[in-house]
């Protein structure tokens, strides 16, 4: 299993106090050199950590793979149309939320996804949906012609008792199973941590895994590089 590393909690830190520092570009650098399969950056519509010039100078910068996570909002998508990441990952977005609260609502959406995929793939450009561990929701994107599918792993990673993630745990592999059985590459994301990882790594259809929060936390106490080699580890 492969490791991105999500780099927009560098930016909220430099944005807190309006400043240049810590820049993200240099996080991502760190990252790589210490084992990060990609870097992923999320450009919301109200800019409150990533900028523009953040995802322009990773683009020149990030040698592995650059990850543009974003709303299907027209202005974000003339930028990653310009800026030609390696993939874009599209996720719902709302002004008043902390951080991604849920999966996008690809089912019943399937023509507005297939024709936003069309005009990645003219550019070169690989997609993912972010998506919740449903079987409706998998069919869309499988439908929608998109090359990977984000399983949201937020309610397994915060369930409060074993039991609770357990039914969480086994929602994820059948959907991992019925993407890959798709023709999807599956790929996973949200509230993990080197806590939660490891009943994650076993599933064996999951080919990468996105972290920022618990990895910048860790970097806090025990630098960028350490944290990036421990999730390396833990998810190899």
């Amino acid at each position: 299993m492969r490791l991105a590393v999500n780099i927009d909690h560098f930016a909220t830190v430099r944005e807190a106090r309006g400043g240049i520092e810590p820049d993200p570009v240099h996080a991502a650098v760190i990252a790589e050199m210490a084992g990060a399969s990609g870097i992923v950056c999320h450009l919301r519509e109200d800019r409150r950590h990533v900028n523009d010039r953040d995802v322009r100078v990773l683009r020149d910068v990030v040698s592995t793979k650059l990850d543009l996570e974003m709303a299907a909002a027209p202005e974000i998508i003339t930028i990653a149309l310009e800026v030609v990441p390696d993939l874009v990952t599209i996720v719902p977005e709302k002004r008043e939320e902390l951080t991604t609260e849920g999966g996008l609502a690809v089912a019943g959406h399937e023509t507005q996804y297939s024709e936003l995929t069309q005009r990645f793939h003219e550019r070169g450009i690989e997609v993912s949906l972010f998506i919740e561990p449903e079987a409706s929701q998998i069919e869309a994107a499988a439908a929608c012609g998109v090359d990977i599918i984000e399983l949201h792993t937020g309610t397994y990673a915060n369930a409060r008792s074993q039991a609770a993630r357990d039914i969480q745990l086994e929602r994820i592999r059948i959907a991992s199973r019925l993407a890959q059985e798709a023709g999807l590459v599956v790929t996973a994301g949200h509230g993990l941590d080197l806590r939660n990882i490891a009943a994650i790594t076993l599933i064996p259809e999951i080919e990468e895994v996105s972290i920022g929060h618990a990895l910048v936390s860790r970097a806090m106490f025990v630098g960028l590089e350490q944290a990036v080699r421990e999730f390396v580890l833990a998810v190899s």
